[in-house]
């Protein structure tokens, strides 16, 4: 399992004493896994946009983040893909802290990939 920690990037994030476990875990562990994953799951939505005829570049910003944001809240199966991407690297460690949190958890990531996917695509 060490070698999936081994994958991801190094990121300089800095881990303040008051910072809840869920934002230590967020930082830590979800944040470098979502950098490791991040060609994939733009490849992943870009399908699910062409297979759905979403034109998200020839729309205004604003329409295109809701236009994101509407399709990984309420597709499922896009949303499980998505988080299941992410899921798929922790370590077994990380997986009992997400079984735990796991509501928590998946809203966190949801959250960042909208934002990461809405960022770049240009």
């Amino acid at each position: 399992m060490q070698d999936k920690i081994n994958l991801r990037p190094q990121l300089d994030i800095v881990i303040g004493e008051n910072q809840s476990l869920i934002e230590q875990f967020q930082n830590q562990t979800l944040r470098p896994i979502l950098k490791l994953q991040n060609h994939l799951l733009l490849s992943l939505f870009q399908a699910y946009a062409l297979r759905h005829n979403l034109n998200l570049l020839s729309v205004s910003r604003e329409k295109r983040t809701l236009l994101i944001q509407q399709s990984i809240s309420k597709d499922a199966a896009l949303k499980n893909l998505l988080v299941g991407t992410i899921i798929g690297m922790l370590t077994s460690g990380e997986a009992d802290y997400y079984n735990t949190n796991s509501k928590e958890v998946n809203r966190r990531i949801t959250t960042l990939i909208m934002q990461r996917i809405d960022s770049q695509l240009v």
